[in-house]
């Protein structure tokens, strides 16, 4: 099987680090880097055997209850939604923020089609974790529970 890379044109920029001396050469465009927005990717991992595949999802920061999956033949599609608690302190503002703030979405297709009714999910570290049992015979779409 051929190796695909997810090409993501606003990468270069997530690795921007305003810290370093480049960024003195750039310092006119400072309010143009604030401003701008970018949605990180979604790393996963998917592993097989004969029963079925697991897939390990990289989500930091968000509640279970925020966290979306669906089956659907052969196609698994994770959404979450990454919060951010702006509480602070009287005469407190903020100098600069660099952590995402919105849904992140991760689709993909498995090789075999899947068995929705024993699937698994479980988030535990920032990481969630699928098991996805293969299925012989079709199906429908189905939502299952993070724990």
């Amino acid at each position: 099987m051929a190796n695909l890379t997810q090409w993501n044109p606003f990468k270069t920029l997530a690795r921007f680090d305003p810290s370093s001396t480049f960024d003195e050469l750039v310092r006119g465009l400072r309010p143009a880097w604030r401003d701008f927005e970018f949605s990180p990717g979604m790393r996963i991992d998917v592993s097989e055997d004969d029963n079925g595949y697991t897939v390990k999802a990289e989500i930091p920061g968000v509640e279970k209850n925020d966290i979306d999956v669906s089956i659907e033949r052969n196609q698994v599609s994770i959404s979450a939604e990454v919060k951010r608690n702006s509480s602070r302190k009287e005469n407190e503002k903020e100098l600069y923020a660099e952590r995402y703030v919105g849904r992140v979405y991760r689709s993909f297709s498995l090789p075999s089609d899947l068995d929705d009714t024993k699937a698994l999910a479980r988030y535990d570290n920032g990481v969630l974790t699928l098991t996805l049992p293969k299925k012989t015979a079709g199906g429908g779409t189905k939502r299952i529970a993070v724990s």
